[in-house]
């Protein structure tokens, strides 16, 4: 009879199809950033769940060695909570209350990233200040491994006063747009809602965007989102993301490239230099409008 009880379910899940789907599987090869797993506060799917999953670090290669002497500075700031955040800044050439956040991928604030600032800050013409922004207090991850305890170690209350932090130090009058790629990517996103009337502009990378049409009405300017080929951060994910922008009375303009998850990163062995190109003539000419410049 027990035995009978057991098996009872298991038979009628059978008959009627009341097994669930498999979870996904990630596409050989491409890197992941975020899974849509849904989160309470209307935000992206939370990365820490699996930062630590071999199979999901095995997606990400190691970034390639790069040695490069940045043109910047690394500043600390003061954030809400008490303590202080660190950044890298290359300071407009005047005065200028015009500021561009870069946000890092998962590996965190490394020479790659300072690079693509000191890239952002030359073709905008060295009048806006740029800042990338260092979401791990100054660690730094160089394998998948590192990179997974360092993201899983992250606490949201710390990251978002990371970015309060920075828009402080902007100072009240700051004109800000962001851009950032894979974890970056959604921080961008999030920067711009939590910037309010100080967000002039956003560009994601291949980030799992804010879904919650509350939260959007609140987002200042429009949103360029720059995509990949990829499962979890999928076609219908964006298409749903644009759907609530428009319910939320705000304008995403987005391109889903032909490339894997991370070909815009150059630190990536599966770099597209081509498709990187053609999203940077994308996001350039964005924030050049955004900017006035």
């Amino acid at each position: 009879m027990i035995r009978f009880l057991l098996v009872l379910p298991l038979l009628l899940a059978s008959t009627f199809g009341w097994f669930l789907p498999p979870p996904p599987t990630a596409e050989p090869g491409i890197p992941l950033c975020y899974t849509a797993a849904p989160t309470t506060d209307g935000f992206p799917g939370d990365m820490r769940q699996f930062a630590l999953d071999p199979a999901f670090q095995a997606l990400h290669p190691a970034p390639l060695p790069l040695h490069y002497a940045a043109v910047g500075e690394n500043i600390t700031f003061a954030t809400p909570d008490g303590q202080q955040a660190q950044g890298y800044l290359i300071k407009a050439k005047k005065k200028s209350d015009k500021w561009l956040f870069v946000y890092q991928e998962w590996w965190g604030l490394n020479d790659y990233i300072r690079k693509q600032a000191d890239t952002f800050y030359k073709d905008l013409g060295e009048n806006v200040n740029v800042l990338a922004l260092d979401m791990y207090d100054g660690q730094v991850a160089t394998t998948p491994q590192e990179a997974g305890k360092l993201l899983s170690g992250t606490k949201e209350e710390r990251l978002v006063n990371i970015v309060k932090g920075a828009f402080a130090h902007a100072g009240p009058k700051a004109q800000v747009a962001n851009v950032g790629w894979c974890f970056g990517g959604s921080w961008s996103l999030r920067s711009g809602l939590l910037g309010g009337k100080n967000t002039v502009g956003t560009v994601m990378y291949y980030g799992m965007p804010v879904q919650d049409v509350e939260q959007l009405k609140t987002l200042n300017g429009d949103v360029l989102g720059l995509f990949a080929t990829e499962e979890r951060i999928s076609k219908q994910v964006i298409e749903n993301f644009d759907a609530n922008m428009k319910q939320a009375g705000k304008t995403l303009t987005y391109r889903i490239f032909p490339g894997v998850h991370g070909f815009a990163n150059p630190s990536n062995a599966k770099y597209d230099e081509k498709l990187a190109a053609e999203a940077y003539e994308m996001a350039l000419p964005y924030l050049k409008k955004k900017f006035k410049v």
